[in-house]
């Protein structure tokens, strides 16, 4: 009886220690975007308007919901490379299939499908054929992009419907695209933390061959975990060709390395288990800040691909050291 009672005490102390250490990931991540926030408005005065502020938030909203569907990969231990091409060919097959006289509705699905359909994909070599997520995911991005320039010839897609593109217009001040972003972000906060699928995704994360004993078919909730990347990517894909006006084979190139640092930086360990989607927001909201700033301080794109890279390593690094402090622990 005493030793139940005493173990029950420990798993109490060490499931507070673990959400306090959660606590202080978040409040870190959150003091230190207010803190860049402050930076910018000294060295940029043009930084805190709020023309400005609502760009920031209209420039990062494909990234957040690209960031909502990394996150699930991350958290199950994978990594999803192909977002970036995912993106770029899901909206040439829209504008392609617009401009072919498809309703705009239908060719939105289709473009929904696509981009499940590249998730499933990536899911199947990863779950089934056993590939390392990392060859996996380069090895579709690469074969995607390359269809993306294969249907057009490298040529962008014009003349695409004013209804589809005032999907990208405004309600009031507020763009479009980041209503949608925190629609994502909500739908994402609520399946990590209310649904099934939310807890296998930290379940098999931390531990597979634990998940697997367990009961669950962990083979099932990798392909699903990828499918939602892909449609994350469709959506992003239909707001990102509304707002340029037309499709172009080169859209969305790099965007996987900023929804990674985003996962990153808000906190989700990428060896899986750990994390949030609020984090991967604030993650979100850090590499706006970061771009806009360098911008408006007339930062050329190579040095800005640099503090990306830099940010990521140094995510990860705060990771490795706090990993190796609850282990200490």
């Amino acid at each position: 009886m005493m030793l139940n009672k005493t173990m029950t005490n420990s798993t109490e102390k060490n499931k507070s220690k673990i959400n306090m250490n959660n606590v202080f990931d978040k409040l870190g991540v959150l003091i230190a975007l207010i803190i860049l926030v402050v930076v910018m408005s000294i060295f940029a005065p043009n930084f805190l308007t709020t023309s400005n502020l609502f760009g920031v938030l209209q420039q990062i909203a494909v990234i957040g919901i690209i960031s909502v569907g990394m996150t699930f990969v991350i958290l199950l231990g994978g990594i999803d490379l192909s977002v970036g091409s995912t993106v770029a060919f899901t909206g040439l097959v829209i504008g392609l299939a617009m401009r072919a006289g498809i309703p705009v509705v239908i060719s939105l699905l289709i473009g929904i499908a696509i981009g499940a359909v590249i998730g499933c994909l990536n899911g199947f070599l990863i779950a089934k054929v056993k590939l390392q997520p990392f060859v996996a995911t380069l090895g579709t991005m690469t074969m995607v992009r390359g269809l993306a320039y294969t249907i057009t010839n490298g040529q962008p897609v014009y003349q695409l419907p004013d209804f589809f593109k005032n999907m990208a217009g405004f309600i009031g001040p507020i763009p479009k695209p980041v209503v949608v972003m925190i629609i994502a972000f909500a739908l994402g906060v609520y399946t990590l933390k209310y649904t099934k699928f939310g807890r296998y995704m930290f379940a098999i994360g931390g531990n597979k061959v634990a998940s697997k004993l367990s009961g669950i078919n962990v083979t099932k909730y990798e392909v699903l975990v990828y499918v939602t990347s892909g449609v994350c990517c469709a959506v992003a894909a239909i707001l990102l060709t509304a707002r340029m006006g037309s499709a172009v084979a080169t859209a969305a190139d790099g965007y996987e390395l900023d929804a990674i640092a985003a996962v990153a930086i808000g906190g989700t360990s990428m060896t899986g288990g750990r994390g949030s989607i609020v984090g991967t927001l604030i993650g979100v909201l850090i590499i706006g800040v970061i771009a806009n700033g360098l911008n408006l301080l007339n930062v050329q794109q190579g040095p800005q691909r640099f503090v990306k890279g830099a940010i990521i390593i140094f995510a990860v690094m705060l990771e490795v050291i706090k990993k190796k402090k609850r282990g200490a622990n």
